[in-house]
């Protein structure tokens, strides 16, 4: 089947590749963990036709649209509307202890950037939001209107890495005072007039860090990935596989200290023992980048970083 152009799934196959060893088996189930429209799991039903999957999103717009697209394999998916975190409850309501195959497709989907009333892109005007779940939670909107200095610095700072952080604060104070920021073209055109002329003319877009922090912020990424991928990593059967892809450091940085903790001895170095094998191992050895051919056709593969384990057999 031919995927739309506009939404092409990033590392499809190379992520499919990965997983595959773990699917040869009766009656395999894989969890995927962030669905979005549906790319990923398409291709898996698609090719591994007894292959039961669940799939997690905390959009329900994400959720009806890949419902949409996987209609056909409807006795063989389970959709569920839940954030990813809730990984080990979701695999337990639909009957399962275990699983062979786990996928994460980090960070904001392509659907989300495209439709511009979401508000995560700085290229479109459109009121703050970044809500993945617009039904609950703290919007953009809030964030920048109520939230004092300190707090701002802090978030730009530490979900941004914005070394500009507290000039980008101070503007932001001074600009609601006069009237509430309500879109995201005003956001940005704040943002890049904090900024230094000469950093401004290098990088890309000067308000990406503000953005990225912001949504991160907003949706809790980072400390729903930190419980998320060990959940995970406990639920894969012997011989199971999880692909993580993501895109920006804080992410990665995140995945990988969570797969060095299962994928190392805990015997120190050097005492006369012989260590335990460890429970997992590596099947990339470090992260790996998606193809000059792929970011050719499919510029948002630029960034990713993919990166895989399988779990070993007792």
């Amino acid at each position: 089947m031919q995927l739309s152009t506009e939404h092409i799934p990033v590392a499809l196959e190379r992520t499919i590749d990965l997983l595959a060893p773990a699917l040869a088996g009766t009656n395999p189930c894989v969890i995927d963990a962030t669905l979005g429209l549906g790319g990923h799991a398409e291709r898996l039903l698609e090719r591994f036709t007894a292959l039961r999957l669940i799939g997690i999103d905390r959009d329900k717009s994400a959720l009806e649209k890949a419902a949409a697209r996987l209609s056909r394999f409807e006795n063989r998916v389970t959709l569920v509307h839940a954030v990813y975190d809730q990984i080990t409850e979701v695999a337990r309501e639909s009957g399962y202890s275990a699983v062979q195959g786990i996928l994460f497709d980090l960070g904001v989907s392509s659907m989300q950037l495209d439709q511009s009333e979401r508000g995560f892109a700085y290229s479109h005007d459109a009121p703050l939001d970044m809500r993945m779940d617009q039904s609950r939670g703290v919007s953009a909107h809030e964030v920048v209107n109520t939230f004092s200095h300190e707090e701002l610095t802090r978030i730009l700072r530490v979900y941004g890495e914005e070394k500009f952080a507290s000039r980008i604060a101070a503007r932001i104070i001074d600009a609601r005072k006069l009237a509430p920021l309500n879109s995201t073209v005003t956001l940005a055109e704040l943002v890049k007039e904090s900024i230094p002329a000469a950093t401004r003319r290098v990088g890309g877009n000067p308000a990406k860090r503000t953005f990225q922090a912001l949504r991160i912020y907003v949706n809790n990424e980072l400390e729903v990935l930190e419980h998320a991928i060990p959940a995970a990593l406990e639920l894969l059967a012997i011989n199971g596989r999880m692909v993580v892809l993501s895109y920006q450091s804080l992410e990665d940085r995140i995945v990988k200290q969570a797969f060095t903790e299962v994928t190392s001895s805990e015997v120190p170095h050097g005492l006369p023992v012989e260590p335990a094998p460890a429970p997992f191992h590596l099947l990339t050895r470090s992260s790996e980048s998606a193809s000059d051919e792929e970011i050719a056709v499919n510029p948002r593969a630029q960034s990713v970083r993919i990166r895989a384990i399988e779990r070993r057999a007792a």
